[in-house]
C-alpha cells in the first residue's frame, strides 16, 4: 500500500525551499496557521449563508501577511507587496471563494487607493480596507464595455457649484457588471468612469462612491442588483452597480494621476490622455499577479490528488497475473499528468520571478518606466498561460482520477467551477496576449502608451528590422549557457541546457521578425483588417515570449539551487517541461526546418524517456509543493488509505 500521508522527503524539502521563493516565511506561516480557509469538498449551503461565511474567513485574515503587506508602514503595515501576493497565492491552495473575496479587497479595492490615490486617501481608507471595517468593491467593468475599459460609459462630472463630483450611469451599458463585494457586503466603490471638467472629458480616472450606508441600504441614486448564483465562486458576492447623479466631495477623486484644483480646473502630470490611461491601469498590476499566481496553486493542488491517486490506485494485471497495476505506471497516464506537472514548476518559477519585479517596483528599487512596462506585459502573459494552464490541467487531472474525481467530496467539480472564470477576469486571457505582443513589438518604450494598442502594434512593427531577445531572469547566466551551447541545428541542441534556451529563443525571435514584415507589408490604410489578420501570428509569438521567459526563470532557479539530488531532480523537470513544450509545437519547427522528421520523432522518444524516469519521483515531486494534508482533505484520498 502507498501512504497517502506526506512525508518529510529531504529531497521534496530541498526542491520546496527552491519553490517556495523569496516570501517562504509567509508560505510558512499560512501552513502552520489552524486557521487557513481550507476548501471544504461538497459544501452545501445557501447563498446568503455561503457568502456570510466568506467574509468571516477573509475578515480573519486581516493581520494576517497578506492584508499587512497590502499596507504602507504609515498605516501600520508592512508595505511588504510580495509577501501579500504570496499570500493570496496560498490561498489558491484553499477556498477559492476566500481567495478572489480577498483579492477584491485587499489587492483590487485596496491596491486602486495606495496606487491612484494620495496621502490623505491613504491615511483615511487603507488601515479599515486592512482591517475589513471598511469593506470595498472595485468597480470597472460596465455591461458593454470589458475588456475595452478605456470606452466605458460611467462618467464622474464636476460641479463646480457645490464642488462635487456627479457620477452617473447615463445608459443600461454603463451598469457596472460583476463587481465582487456589490451584490451584499460592500460599503465604499473604487468606480472608474470617464472623468469630465468644465466641459473637457479628460479620460478614465477613479473616484471613491460609497453604495451602502451602515445599515446596508443603497445610498441615494445607487441601485444594486444581484448577480445571482454563478458557475463557481458561490461565496463570492458579484453584484451590479447603476449610478444616477450620484454626487461625491471632489476629494473622493483618486488624484496621483488627474486632480481638480480649487477653482476647477483640472491638471495631471501626464499630458496624454491615452499615456495616462496606461499608466493609471498599469499600477493596477497585481491584480492581474494575483490571479495567475492563484491559479498556479489550484492547478498544483489538482496535480497533488491525481498523482498521490495515481501511485495507489490499481487496475488490471500484469502478465504474472499476481499484481494488479498501479495506475501511474501506465504511459499513458504517465503523459497525461507529468508534462503538465513540469510545466506547473515553471509556471510557479516564472511567478516567483514576476513578484520579484513587481514588488522592487513597488518598493522604489526600480523605477524606470521601461521596467513597469516589461512587468506589465509579462504579467498579462503569464496570468493568460497560467490560467490556461490551470483549465487544462484540473480537467485532465479529474480524467486521471476516473469516477472519484467526479465526486462533489474530492474537490475537482469545485476546482473546475472556480477557476473556469480566472480565463476571463483580470483581463481576458486573448486581450491579455495581445499586450504581451504589443510588448514585444514596441520595446517597451513608454512612447508608444501615446497609441491604442493596435496603433501601437502596427506602429511598432514598422520599427522592427532585427528582434533582440530582452531577457528579464538571469540575463548573464542565461547568455553564457547560449554562447557555449551547440548548433541550434545539432543532434544534441535539445540536450544542452544552452542549446534549449537557444531554441526557445529562436522560435520567439523567428515569430516576431516575421509578424513585423507581415504588418509592415500590409495595407495601411485599413489599419484593422490589417491587426486582424494578422492576429494570430501575434497570439503565437506571445506564447512563445512567456515559454521562453518560463524557461529562464527554471534555469535561473536551479543556477542558484544548492548542489545535491533535489537539484539534480529539478534539472530533470525541466527538460520534462522543455521537450514537451517542443512536442507541443513540433509542426511548427518542422514547417520551419527547425527540426527534422528524425529529430521531430526523437523528441517523442524522449518525452517517454522522461516520463519514465520521473515515475519513480512523482510522489516526491508533488510533496514538493509543500500543501499540507489538511488542505487536501477529500473522501478520495481517506479511501485510499484502507486499499
Amino acid at each position: 500500500m502507498v501512504s497517502t500521508e506526506q512525508t518529510k522527503d529531504p529531497v521534496a524539502e530541498q526542491i520546496r525551499s527552491v519553490l517556495d521563493g523569496r516570501w517562504a516565511d509567509a508560505r510558512q506561516r499560512l501552513r502552520a496557521d489552524e486557521t487557513f480557509p481550507a476548501a471544504v469538498p461538497g459544501r452545501e449551503l445557501g447563498l446568503e449563508e455561503h457568502r456570510a461565511a466568506t467574509l468571516e474567513a477573509v475578515r480573519a485574515l486581516a493581520g494576517t501577511d497578506l492584508a499587512n503587506g497590502a499596507l504602507p508602514l504609515a498605516q501600520g503595515g508592512t508595505g511588504d507587496l510580495g509577501a501579500s501576493v504570496t499570500g493570496l497565492e496560498m490561498l489558491g491552495h484553499g477556498d477559492l471563494s476566500v481567495l478572489i473575496k480577498a483579492g477584491v479587497q485587499f489587492g483590487l479595492f485596496g491596491g486602486a487607493i495606495a496606487n491612484l490615490g494620495t496621502q490623505p486617501h491613504h491615511e483615511q481608507y487603507l488601515r479599515p480596507m486592512a482591517d475589513l471595517t471598511l469593506p470595498g468593491c472595485f468597480a470597472m467593468t460596465e455591461t458593454g464595455h470589458g475588456s475595452d475599459v478605456q470606452s466605458i460609459l460611467t462618467t464622474a462630472t464636476h460641479d463646480p457649484e457645490t464642488d462635487e463630483l456627479v457620477v452617473h450611469s447615463p445608459s443600461p451599458a454603463a451598469r457596472k457588471d460583476y463587481i465582487g463585494g456589490a451584490a451584499r457586503d460592500g460599503r465604499l466603490a473604487a468606480v472608474f468612469a470617464q472623468l469630465v471638467v468644465a466641459g473637457e472629458n479628460h479620460g478614465v480616472h477613479c473616484v471613491l462612491v460609497p453604495i451602502r450606508d451602515d445599515a446596508g441600504q443603497a445610498m441615494p441614486g445607487v441601485t444594486i442588483s444581484d448577480c445571482g448564483p454563478k458557475m463557481g465562486l458561490r461565496g463570492v458576492d458579484n453584484g451590479r452597480l447603476m449610478f444616477d447623479h450620484v454626487r461625491v466631495p471632489r476629494a473622493n477623486l483618486l488624484n496621483k494621476y488627474g486632480d481638480i484644483d480649487d477653482d476647477g480646473h483640472y491638471s495631471s502630470p501626464i499630458e496624454s490622455v491615452n499615456r495616462r490611461f496606461f499608466t493609471m491601469l498599469g499600477t493596477l498590476v497585481r491584480g492581474r499577479v494575483t490571479v495567475g499566481a492563484g491559479a498556479g496553486a489550484a492547478a498544483r493542488s489538482a496535480l497533488t490528488l491525481a498523482v498521490r491517486y495515481g501511485l495507489a490506485r490499481t487496475q488490471f494485471s500484469y502478465p504474472d497475473g499476481e499484481h494488479e497495476v498501479v495506475i501511474l505506471d501506465y504511459l499513458g497516464h504517465q503523459r497525461k499528468l507529468l508534462p503538465r506537472l513540469a510545466r506547473s514548476y515553471g509556471l510557479a518559477l516564472a511567478q516567483n520571478a514576476l513578484v520579484e519585479k513587481m514588488a522592487a517596483i513597488d518598493a522604489g528599487e526600480v523605477t524606470s518606466e521601461d521596467a513597469q512596462r516589461e512587468l506589465e506585459a509579462r504579467a498579462a502573459g503569464i496570468k493568460a498561460i497560467t490560467t490556461e494552464h490551470a483549465t487544462d490541467t484540473i480537467q485532465a487531472c479529474r480524467e486521471a482520477c476516473g469516477g472519484a474525481g467526479y465526486m462533489t467530496a474530492n474537490r475537482f467539480t469545485d476546482l473546475k467551477a472556480d477557476t473556469d472564470v480566472f480565463t476571463t477576469f483580470e483581463g481576458d486571457n486573448t486581450v491579455l496576449l495581445q499586450l504581451t505582443g504589443k510588448g514585444m513589438l514596441t520595446n517597451h518604450a513608454a512612447d508608444f502608451n501615446e497609441l491604442d494598442t493596435r496603433g501601437a502594434i502596427l506602429f511598432g512593427a514598422r520599427q522592427v528590422t532585427t528582434s533582440v531577445i530582452e531577457r528579464t531572469i538571469g540575463g548573464s547566466l542565461i547568455q553564457r549557457l547560449i554562447s557555449g551551447a551547440p548548433g541550434r541545428d545539432g543532434d544534441d541542441a535539445l540536450n544542452d541546457r544552452g542549446g534549449q534556451l537557444a531554441f526557445f529563443e529562436d522560435r520567439e525571435s523567428h515569430l516576431l521578425e516575421t509578424l513585423a514584415t507581415r504588418l509592415r507589408t500590409a495595407d495601411e490604410a485599413d489599419s484593422f483588417a490589417t491587426f486582424n489578420g494578422a492576429q494570430d501570428h501575434l497570439l503565437e509569438a506571445a506564447r512563445a515570449r512567456i515559454d521562453r521567459v518560463t524557461l529562464e526563470a527554471f534555469v535561473t532557479a536551479i543556477d542558484e539551487a544548492p548542489q545535491g539530488p533535489g537539484r539534480d531532480l529539478l534539472e530533470k523537470v525541466c527538460d520534462l517541461f522543455v521537450l514537451s513544450t517542443v512536442e507541443t509545437n513540433r509542426a511548427w519547427f518542422l514547417e520551419h526546418g527547425r527540426l527534422s522528421s528524425r529529430q521531430s520523432k526523437g523528441v517523442v522518444s524522449r518525452v517517454n524517456e522522461l516520463c519514465a524516469e520521473l515515475r519513480p519521483e512523482a510522489r516526491t515531486l508533488v510533496d514538493a509543493f509543500g500543501i499540507p494534508d489538511a488542505w487536501l482533505t477529500t473522501e478520495m484520498m481517506a479511501d485510499l488509505a484502507t486499499f
